[in-house]
């Protein structure tokens, strides 16, 4: 099978945020995405370009053009948001972004009703119904499909990270899981997510994708819902190992990240070199242990198995980037990871409001609903 890759600039770089919509009185998830959209679509009745929907009713997502910088991007999605809060909040509904909701229930939520979302719970039923998630996925720009494969493996080496600054999801069902990103362990149960499977090049890629549409596993490459996958339609690598994120200020930052890591990489392979992977089964503890420990985690660095504190290395990481983040013109936003690391990710602040109010997990997604609105965390 040969998988065309489109032409796209190098380093551009798009979002997509999925958003949860949830009564303002209860806090409970409330299914109305379709009559949001429907608000939505243009006086000729045509549907919003950038704002669709999802598997859940639950949930719209909200899809930023191409742009060169991160702060582009952020502003759009952002934009989006504010055409979303206008139309959900005469109706009592509040936005939240967060990779779980603290307290829902599966058997109270809709599936949106499309062949795609048919096939999938019909094939994976319990855990196809279970996925409660929200996430970000971000795309950065890839100029030549030889360098597609090499980066994606290379970033590999730098998921704990990205799962540790995003972490979200310490609540499921109304339980405290102990995991900063249950979201991350679930998502994996579907067939084709979770990690990547190690692939030498481009050829090996379509390989795959041609053994999973011959046995029927999918029906097209959008189908591969790996952490990180190659975007053949958008000539991009799109990073979806992300819970979704409470604010624009840590999207800014999260995304500057990814984008500072692909052109870094890119870099590197121009001058001809390697970039640097690691054995997967590091990679899959890596995974483990930025799940459960969060901004907390020691993980593995490299070949050799020397290990950090996640929250050092990042540290580290933006001082080796900001040469990168200046050209890109996204070092404001890199630098807002500290911001991240001192004042606490979601899942430690959900967990704080949490215990200030006496256990009230409706009190968690009133401060999610802030935090989304006013852009910013603690």
């Amino acid at each position: 099978m040969t998988l065309e890759f489109a032409r796209s600039a190098r380093s551009t770089v798009g979002i997509e945020w999925e958003i949860a919509l949830v009564d303002r009185a209860t806090g409970d998830l409330v299914s109305i995405a379709n009559e949001v959209l429907n608000d939505l679509r243009s006086p000729d009745g045509s549907a919003h370009p950038t704002i669709t929907g999802e598997l859940l009713l639950n949930t719209v997502e909200v899809v930023s053009g191409v742009h060169n910088t991160v702060a582009g991007a952020v502003a759009d999605v952002a934009g989006q948001v504010a055409e979303v809060r206008a139309v959900v909040a005469p109706r009592g509904v509040d936005l939240i972004c967060s990779g779980s909701h603290p307290f829902g229930q599966w058997f109270n939520q809709q599936i949106t009703d499309k062949p795609r979302y048919d096939r999938l719970i019909d094939r994976t039923q319990w855990w196809g119904r279970n996925m409660m998630i929200w996430g970000i996925h971000v795309h950065v720009g890839i100029e030549d499909k030889a360098k597609v494969i090499p980066i994606m493996n290379g970033l590999l080496t730098y998921i704990p990270h990205l799962q540790a600054l995003s972490a979200s999801s310490p609540y499921w069902a109304g339980v405290d899981t102990g995991y900063a990103s249950n979201r991350a362990l679930m998502f994996q149960q579907l067939p084709t997510a979770g990690l990547p499977w190690g692939l030498a090049d481009w050829e090996a890629w379509e390989n795959y994708v041609d053994d999973m549409t011959t046995t029927g596993v999918i029906d097209d490459v959008t189908e591969v819902r790996w952490d990180i996958r190659p975007a053949p339609r958008w000539g991009t690598i799109e990073i979806r190992v992300c819970d979704g994120v409470s604010t624009t200020q840590e999207l800014g930052a999260i995304a500057a990240f990814i984008q500072c890591l692909v052109e870094w990489m890119s870099t590197r392979l121009d001058a001809g070199e390697n970039v640097p992977t690691m054995q997967p089964w590091f990679v899959r503890e890596n995974k483990w242990r930025a799940a459960r420990y969060g901004l907390e985690a020691e993980i593995i660095l490299d070949q050799a198995g020397a290990e950090r504190l996640v929250t050092d290395d990042v540290r580290r990481l933006i001082g080796v980037l900001s040469p990168v983040a200046e050209r890109l013109g996204c070092l404001p936003e890199l630098l807002n990871l500290h911001h991240i690391i001192d004042a606490g990710g979601s899942y430690q602040r959900q967990l704080r409001v949490a215990d200030a109010a006496d256990g009230s997990l409706p009190a968690v997604v009133a401060a999610l609903s802030t935090e989304l609105e006013s852009g910013l965390g603690a």
